[in-house]
């Protein structure tokens, strides 16, 4: 019996992505040999994430890096970073703003769940543009004595009618304000690693667990001082800085400060082309097989280069006399319980195939057939 199943837990064949829900990664057998040996003795922790903190900002083309617990703590850290500079006493004085830079520009148009980080030291939002369209005169007229930085998510800001980082950091410039970008899931190509800092945004997030890293893993990347100041008010902050700060409970433990380096060090030099041909067969598999169910039709979502690594299903309810939340809550309590995303507007599922181990693509047939066949 498995340790999962002594605890009574069910194993998830995981067909959504790197959701932190469903565990965020799975580790790789040298990333976890590293920590295995890094489990082996102690260390000095500021040592630890001065030196990871070099090898990170080498690659990525940065003048400095800090390992966080996840991009949310990079984002959490990164924002106090830019209320409080190196003022000690300001550090320990957040959440409370009283007298500090405390105002974070954001389009109204890109608001999403995750941008909520940016409050937790302190901060708060000023919205600026309209539900559907921000104008570039709407960022520059936000601006104030009281800004501490404009957030941008990478994500958010694929939609429509969006002003676009570049702009967003050019307009910035001029009034010497720090740009945070939360590019969480953006390692892919891994040039974008490079990309947003030679752009010229002040801090990034990227979050580890897409990269096969352990998921409380992330890194905040950018301006030295900047970094300087998120580094001060990590979670050994109360120790080697002697310092009040608020990030104690974002934690990093050593383990996982080596895997990160690791798997980021595997990530960069890894052959991502013959990665997505392999997402890419096993989608083609799921499209295939499951066209030939009743009631149920599917396609590749291309994504680059002509490949896949998502498949899109929509079910013809009355055919099935089931809707899609069924189908969903059919595929999750069942055995083995199955985990798709539902694609935004509700009419198909995405099935994931970055996150599925070899052969889960098969369960994942068997079981809508056998969901199908019950309907």
């Amino acid at each position: 019996m498995g340790i999962y199943e002594k605890l009574g837990v069910r194993r998830v064949i995981n067909a959504y992505g790197n959701l932190t829900l469903l565990g965020g990664s799975i580790i790789s057998r040298e990333v976890l040999r590293a920590m295995d040996e890094a489990n082996e003795c102690y260390v000095d922790m500021q040592e630890l994430h001065v030196r990871a903190g070099k090898v990170v900002a080498e690659i990525c083309g940065a003048e400095a890096a800090y390992v966080t617990s996840g991009a949310a703590a990079a984002l959490i850290l990164g924002t106090a970073a830019c209320m409080v500079g190196n003022d000690s006493a300001k550090m320990r004085q957040l959440p409370d703003t009283t007298g500090m830079k405390s105002e974070v520009i954001i389009q109204k148009n890109q608001r999403y769940s995750y941008d909520r980080c940016v409050e937790i030291p302190g901060a708060k939002f000023v919205e600026v543009g309209g539900a559907s369209k921000t104008n570039p005169e709407d960022i520059e007229k936000a601006i104030t004595s009281k800004t501490a930085a404009i957030h941008y998510g990478v994500s958010a800001g694929r939609r429509e009618g969006v002003v676009p980082l570049e702009k967003v950091i050019r307009i910035a410039k001029r009034h010497g304000v720090p740009v945070i970008v939360d590019a969480a899931a953006e390692v892919y190509p891994v040039e974008n690693f490079k990309k947003f800092v030679a752009m010229g945004a002040d801090l990034v997030a990227f979050g580890g667990k897409y990269w096969g890293s352990p998921q409380a893993t992330g890194i905040l990347i950018g301006r030295k001082d900047l970094i300087e100041s998120a580094a001060a008010q990590g979670y050994i902050g109360f120790e080697y800085f002697q310092n009040r700060g608020l990030g104690r409970g974002m934690k990093v433990d050593r383990q996982s400060v080596i895997g990160l380096l690791v798997a980021l060090q595997r990530w960069m030099k890894m052959d991502h082309d013959r990665l997505l041909r392999t997402w890419n067969k096993k989608v083609n598999y799921l499209v295939k097989e499951l066209n030939t169910l009743r009631g149920a039709s599917a396609e590749p979502v291309v994504w680059r280069n002509g490949k896949a690594y998502q498949a899109r299903v929509k079910f013809d309810e009355k055919t099935l006399k089931m809707t899609l939340a069924d189908v969903v809550e059919s595929l999750k309590d069942g055995k083995p319980s199955v985990r798709v995303r539902v694609e935004d507007g509700g009419a198909a599922i995405l099935v994931n195939t970055r996150t599925l181990l070899e052969g889960e693509e098969r369960i994942i047939v068997r079981r809508l057939r056998e969901v199908v066949k019950k309907a």
